[in-house]
């Protein structure tokens, strides 16, 4: 898929209409054009409808949470959903929760390291960082930690993971063939995708049920921050149902998605040293002149952020990024109609040589010298539709990179050009080995 899209911007230049299977879209390139689209998107903003998510919902009479839901029923959710998770307030009540993750995540490696008797580990850290991600949203949602990072077996966690990866996997072809079309003939992927979302929405229920019932026993409302699924209980703005339906969403949605993007960091890293002294040495200069305060350290280190920047501009999530236009717009001369279909290609332009220099080198820096970034940092969306769990993802990698950096050079013997592949998400087509090596 991005191959593809990729290949026809080359073919026929920075904007082009097409039809895959029942999708009809225009798809554009330029962030000029990104930026007409984005400004004239209205109050009620719409992206692509994930019809098979919808279409297990309706098959399992299960509520819509935020991501799926349009018009004043999303506005009134999203309004809610913004203050326990992007205000500047709470998020600074993520950072003890996830630091303590990532400091785990650190004596898993030295334990590892101590374990191999060759002074390093050599991995591919997919899963581990699957863990990491799951440990890391449940420890932000629910207030609770899984173990998953001490040795601990969890059998469910682990199912919980895979049937993730399922459902991201059977979601594609969805994209592009009717759900009821395959849902009548009873095909092995839909029938793969209801499994593995009754197993996601099983999982996560187990937890909110036990988050409800400590909040109304009290003990959720004693001890300070206690997730964001308490803190939207204590609120009590929203429904429970459709809080269940949003907070399952923000627990499926916070695995691969971060897990990924901290696998081609590394791996970036890993083929470029200098970039990664470099992030060292602004990590030991923020850590000197803050005092350890990480508030404050998260608040000093531009390179770091610029690197998550990068690695999502050369891997992004997802493919494209779409909305439906609130109005007739005008691109380049082209006239588009209300209610269309705009994707912007995120991959394309991530490796376009006429809007990024040099597109194929990994270089933060790019991100912070004087020439213009407008519309191009588009990795977690923008405006009022953007990722609702933007601020966990970005403060959860900022740790993990901070203290993997600190403790850790990341090698890798295998400089071969990873290639990607669709999976509703772009993944590596070939296991990403690491060699990580304590600092001494």
């Amino acid at each position: 898929m991005h191959n593809l899209m990729l290949k026809n911007f080359n073919k026929y230049g920075p904007i082009y209409r097409e039809k895959i299977g029942y999708q009809n879209s225009v798809n554009i390139i330029n962030p000029e054009d990104a930026a007409i689209l984005f400004k004239s998107e209205g109050p009620f903003p719409e992206r692509l409808k994930v019809t098979p998510w919808m279409a297990y919902r309706d098959h399992r009479k299960e509520k819509y949470g935020v991501l799926l839901k349009s018009g004043e029923e999303w506005r009134r959710d999203r309004l809610v959903l913004n203050k326990a998770l992007i205000s500047p307030q709470i998020v600074q009540k993520f950072v003890p929760l996830l630091n303590e993750v990532a400091l785990d995540f650190v004596c898993l490696v030295y334990k590892q390291i101590e374990k191999s008797g060759r002074g390093n580990w050599t991995a591919d850290l997919s899963n581990d960082l699957f863990k990491f991600a799951l440990e890391s949203v449940c420890h932000i949602l629910y207030g609770q930690r899984l173990g998953l990072l001490q040795g601990h077996q969890n059998p469910a966690s682990q199912k919980f993971i895979d049937s993730v990866t399922l459902m991201f996997s059977s979601t594609s072809p969805m994209l592009f063939i009717p759900p009821g079309v395959l849902k009548s003939i009873k095909s092995k992927i839909w029938n793969d995708h209801i499994t593995a979302w009754d197993t996601i929405f099983a999982h996560a229920n187990t937890f909110i049920q036990e988050t409800y019932k400590q909040f109304h026993q009290g003990s959720k409302n004693n001890k300070g921050y206690s997730g964001v699924l308490a803190d939207l209980l204590l609120q009590g703005s929203l429904p429970l149902e459709d809080v269940k339906a949003s907070i399952t969403e923000l627990m499926a949605g916070g695995v691969d998605t971060t897990s990924m993007t901290l696998l081609w960091t590394m791996y970036e890293l890993a083929k470029y040293p200098n970039v990664q002294e470099r992030l060292r040495n602004e990590i030991l200069e923020a850590n000197q002149k803050t005092e350890g305060d990480l508030l404050q350290i998260l608040k000093s280190v531009p390179l770091l952020r610029a690197s998550l920047k990068e690695t999502l501009r050369l891997h992004p999530v997802a493919v494209t990024l779409q909305r439906y236009t609130n109005e007739d717009i005008a691109l380049q001369n082209y006239h588009i109609p209300f209610g269309t279909l705009v994707q912007v290609g995120l991959y394309a332009m991530g490796r376009n040589a006429e809007i990024f220099s040099k597109p194929k080198r990994y270089n933060p820096e790019r991100w912070l010298n004087h020439e213009s970034n407008y519309f191009k940092n588009l990795g977690f969306g923008f405006g009022p539709r953007q990722c609702i769990g933007r601020r966990i993802a970005e403060t959860e990698m900022l740790l993990f990179l901070f203290h993997m950096l600190q403790n850790f050079k990341i090698e890798t013997n295998r400089l071969v050009e990873v290639r990607t592949t669709f999976d509703l998400i772009l993944i590596p087509e070939n296991p990403i080995m690491l060699i990580l090596k304590p600092i001494k």
